[in-house]
């Protein structure tokens, strides 16, 4: 992901006096990185049924696309700026739609599982809840302001999505910039309300990305839901 292209403390331009200079935490770049290997990891224990390709490979891609992110970093010698954001958006893209055709796999195979297959079905729904909230996680990091290199920019404003922290006093927030983690956050809730709770979403395309990843959460509960009441009816 494009956090393995922020600049480093000794490459940022002198901060306004009296102002502290933002600089990215090594835990934060590193915390995008796991999140995109537990996407995969947890997308390899989906069972085939709700695979297009085998479970594995998204794994794979993901390995494929961050190692020389992390390699360039560790040797202090960071890719370009487009080369980082391009390889970045190619990871969400496979990642996305892994996620998608795995809900709508899901969707198909519903109607022929039984009531002996009902533990089975609510640990492959937990999975796919879990993926979502990682995939869109990944969207926010990347898309908020423009990517973490421009967020941890002195003088950066909130353009994407509206942090608590980022509508607080200046001299107490002035050079705070959200984390993985935070956006990690911002994803758990939006599935789990399916709606937008202290963080605001600003641009159209932070709000399509909220509404997307809402209503895949709402189809999975709705899913296990419709399932648990035909069982209980069934039986």
């Amino acid at each position: 992901m494009s956090q393995m292209n922020y600049i480093q403390p000794s490459q940022q331009p002198p901060a306004p006096p009296g102002r502290p200079r933002r600089v990215a935490p090594m835990a934060s770049r590193w915390a995008a990185i796991l999140g995109a290997l537990a996407f995969g990891l947890l997308y390899a224990a989906l069972p085939q049924r709700l695979t297009y390709v085998p479970s594995w490979l998204p794994l794979l891609i993901v390995v494929i696309i961050i190692a020389p992110l992390s390699i360039s970093h560790l040797l202090s010698k960071p890719l370009p700026h487009s080369v980082v954001r391009t390889l970045a958006f190619v990871l969400l893209a496979v990642a996305t739609l892994a996620l998608l055709v795995s809900v709508a796999l899901l969707v198909i195979t519903l109607p022929h599982r039984t009531a002996a297959e009902s533990k089975t079905l609510l640990q492959e729904a937990a999975l796919l809840w879990l993926i979502n909230i990682l995939v869109f996680a990944l969207w926010f990091w990347e898309i908020d302001g423009g990517g973490p290199h421009k967020r941890h920019e002195v003088e950066h404003q909130a353009a994407d999505l509206l942090f608590p922290q980022q509508v607080q006093g200046k001299n107490i927030y002035e050079a705070w910039a959200p984390h993985f983690l935070d956006y990690l956050f911002v994803a758990f809730t939006t599935a789990t309300a399916l709606s937008p709770t202290d963080t605001m979403p600003l641009s159209r395309k932070a709000k399509a990305l909220m509404m997307v990843e809402a209503l895949i959460a709402l189809a999975i509960i709705a899913l296990l839901a419709s399932r648990a009441i035909n069982i209980l009816s069934s039986g």
